[in-house]
């Protein structure tokens, strides 16, 4: 049977898109959203907020619209995949980087 690798995301732009492109000038544009989950903690009674930050990737069209309209702060809905990259640094350490690749996005 066939993987399912499928991400629903809503949260609030921790900072303003960045743009860059490919040397095949293909757009690419990134920036990190945070998702929080309050809950109560057992013990004290305490209400406790957890965020998690998320570095979301998206291409072409779909770039060029979060340049145009998302702002740090914006609450955004995303839909994508999660990719990881792999790879060895100077030191020889080998390093993980986790992302959304989006293909959907609303603001």
């Amino acid at each position: 049977m066939a993987g399912i690798n499928k991400v629903i995301l809503i949260g609030n732009l921790g900072r303003d898109p960045e743009m860059r492109y490919t040397p095949n000038s293909i757009a690419v544009c990134s920036f990190s959203i945070a998702t929080s989950e309050t809950y109560k903690d057992k013990n004290s009674g305490e209400r406790i907020t957890q965020t998690e930050w998320h570095n979301i990737v998206l291409w072409r069209g779909l770039a060029d619209v979060a340049e145009k309209y998302l702002k740090k702060g914006n609450s955004i809905y995303v839909e994508g995949k999660i990719n990881t990259r792999k790879w060895e640094d100077k030191e020889g350490n080998i390093r993980y980087f986790n992302s959304i690749q989006g293909w959907k996005i609303e603001s």
